[in-house]
């Protein structure tokens, strides 16, 4: 039966990984949130869900810290933004399970809950994603510049903040992305099943590395996720790109024998590329 609970609890309910690996819960905003200082809904946590624990009616934005062991980071940091249509957000299928996989390598893995609107509703009706996203896009932008401004106190490198985003946490992430202020984009983007979902935003000319991946058999925003690629490709942009034969939407870190299961080893070897993580060393070396 599904447990529903309130967000005092959230952090010791969103997964074993999450309770075992979260060192610090930190608030976004000083003070109420700009723009729903009347939000009066309360959160909560829905667990056991097809996609794992997923909350819901999110007010209060929050990064949860989770470092790496001090022997094993790297100075690369990477904000977390799950998916759930602006209503909900797959926070242990797409975030807590994501984190633990970037703290294995070493990585710095700020898991941000972002604000959502009330659930008021059966099902996800037709809507203004501009509308009903910006909110949670402050907030990804604001997540940067916590990172950055506490950088030396978690351990990691300004230059080296990146963000990961999925289904709508990757619209959070795009936007991040192309915001006009370039000293406060992520220092890489990572655009999972995601992509602006409005309005195509303008392309500027210049962007950090990026790096999108999504399944062919994708049913829910494999149109607007090829229309973003396109705008990026035509404004001369060159994105890594890994293009999945199976996996559907929101595939996240299940494991379901489909070659997206293998999507981690992909970015791990594109951050690598790029320089912003070193490759492990051979044992004995």
């Amino acid at each position: 039966m599904r447990k529903i609970i309130l967000a005092a609890a959230a952090v010791l309910h969103l997964s074993a990984i999450g309770e075992a690996a979260a060192q610090q819960v930190v608030n976004l905003w000083p003070g109420a949130p700009p723009g729903t200082e009347h939000w009066t809904h309360r959160e909560r946590v829905i667990e056991g869900t097809p996609v794992g624990t997923v909350v819901f009616d999110v007010s209060t934005p929050t990064l949860t810290i989770l470092l790496p062991e001090p022997g094993k980071a790297t100075g690369a940091a990477v904000i977390i933004a799950s998916g759930g249509a602006f209503v909900a957000q797959a926070i242990s299928l797409e975030g807590f399970s994501v984190a633990e996989r970037l703290r294995e390598r070493g990585i710095a893995a700020f898991v941000l809950k972002y604000r959502t609107i009330e659930k008021n509703f059966e099902g996800v009706p037709p809507m203004n994603m501009d509308s009903v996203g910006q909110y949670g896009i402050a907030d990804g932008i604001q997540a940067l510049r916590v990172v950055r401004s506490r950088a030396a106190e978690w351990g990691v490198r300004p230059d080296r903040v990146g963000m990961i985003g999925f289904s709508a946490g990757a619209m959070v992430t795009s936007a991040a992305l192309l915001q006009a202020d370039s000293a406060a984009r992520p220092s890489f983007a990572a655009m999972m099943y995601g992509a602006p979902f409005g309005v195509m935003p303008a392309i500027p000319s210049r962007l950090p590395p990026m790096f999108m991946a999504w399944a062919q058999d994708d049913a829910v925003a494999l149109a607007p996720i090829l229309r973003f690629h396109d705008a990026l490709r035509a404004a001369g942009h060159r994105p890594e790109v890994h293009i999945f034969s199976g996996g559907g939407h929101g595939f996240g870190m299940k494991r379901q024998g489909t070659s997206s299961d293998y999507w981690p080893d992909a970015f791990f070897h594109w951050l690598e590329a790029g320089g912003f993580i070193p490759a492990p060393q051979p044992a004995g070396t």
